[in-house]
């Protein structure tokens, strides 16, 4: 990977971030959302247009980049990262004709995007105007963002309206933040600080080019992005936070383990011999997934970049990767604050944040065990 001026800024600027992003943790759990201050400040330094296309303001990072940038920001803080990694989802305007998209986003590029695309509002329009109604939970980053994404269903009378290709026809609506409801929904035990709110949107006239279908048409953009399948593109936004936030968990065990004693135990937990193991297999498991990470997801930037589809077994590739990031994150976050003891409990210690973050994160449809069985079927399929 060729280090350039732009990555080095970026990198640069995340390490400048980084520390009071860990320092304001607390903050950003109590208002249930990154403060707008310091969300205002990890737009401008660009951190939430890494994929979206340079004819759109946007850096169009190689993968690999994007992991460890998100990586970095959620070792500093859950919470903050995962809003970074979602307001990403301003790459996702690529789908748009070129100029509409560019309308939406604005003259400053420097901007964030929900993005909750399971179809789970209507649009109802036979001519270039389509009326949305709807309401998508789990929007995160809602409070600080300027762009909403939204999945819905095209109706035909009571059912959706097919796609030639069969298919529902399912769209994302992309639209400003001023133009929907966020209602106070968010208050959850792990990434308590996303601002994952519901959004409603009621009887809005949307533009039908303000709709696209990332998951199953081509961007008219070209590059090694736009050739990526839509999921592989979302499971690079998301696996640099489980290794992040594992990343923290294990630094704060080491960080407390030579001091340490569980109960009257006349060792600390540096000293003993069982507790060595665990942490052992923990780091080794996440070096692991993460040398898997890098790997799967430049097969996948390799192939894309010789100019055709990445192939199935490729993409198949970083969905494992994925997968197994996530697990062997949980095993080792678990193992730290199983070892950090009755003070890893309290709302303080970043080791219970660090906890109830990755369980939280787990849930997320990207890293459902149905991706396990979905990649084992395809590997037990007949010839």
């Amino acid at each position: 990977m060729v280090v350039t001026d732009e990555r080095a800024a970026l990198h640069q600027a995340v390490s400048r971030l980084a520390p009071e992003i860990s320092e304001r943790a607390r903050e950003t759990e109590r208002l249930r959302a990154v403060p707008a201050d310091l969300m205002d400040r990890i737009k401008a330094a660009g951190l939430c247009r890494l994929a979206l296309p340079t004819s759109l303001g946007g850096h169009e990072l190689d993968p690999l980049t994007i992991v460890e940038l998100i990586e970095d920001l959620s070792k500093a803080d859950g919470s903050t990262g995962w809003t970074t990694l979602i307001g990403n989802s301003t790459a996702f305007t690529a789908w748009l004709d070129p100029e509409v998209a560019a309308r939406l986003i604005g003259p400053d590029p420097n901007v964030s995007s929900t993005s909750m695309f399971g179809p789970l509002g209507t649009g109802v329009g036979d001519g270039d105007t389509l009326v949305v109604n709807g309401r998508w939970p789990f929007s995160s980053g809602a409070p600080n963002a300027e762009l909403i994404q939204v999945g819905i269903f095209v109706m035909d009378g009571p059912a959706p309206r097919q796609r030639p290709d069969g298919a529902p026809d399912w769209r994302f609506v992309y639209v400003r933040r001023e133009e929907v409801e966020i209602q106070d929904t968010w208050d959850a035990a792990g990434l308590r600080g996303t601002g994952s709110h519901d959004v409603v949107i009621s009887d809005l006239a949307v533009p039908a080019r303000q709709t696209a279908m990332p998951i199953f048409d081509t961007a008219p953009h070209a590059g090694p992005w736009w050739r990526l399948p839509f999921f592989c593109m979302a499971r690079t936004f998301m696996v640099g936070f489980p290794l992040g936030v594992a990343r923290r968990a294990l630094d704060e065990l080491e960080a407390l383990a030579p001091t340490k004693r569980r109960g009257v135990a006349a060792t600390t937990v540096a000293e003993d011999r069982v507790a060595q193991v665990e942490v052992a297999r923990a780091e080794g498991g996440l070096q692991a997934a993460r040398a898997f990470v890098f790997d799967a997801l430049d097969e996948a930037w390799s192939a894309a970049s010789e100019g055709s589809p990445v192939p199935a077994s490729i993409d198949d590739r970083v969905k494992l990767a994925t997968q197994q990031a996530m697990r062997a994150a949980v095993d080792a976050v678990d193992t730290a604050y199983r070892l950090g003891g009755a003070g890893a409990v309290y709302d303080s210690h970043p080791l219970q944040r660090c906890f109830r973050d990755i369980h939280a994160a787990n849930q997320h449809i990207i890293f459902s065990d149905e991706n396990w069985a979905e990649y084992g079927r395809s590997r037990m399929a007949p010839a």
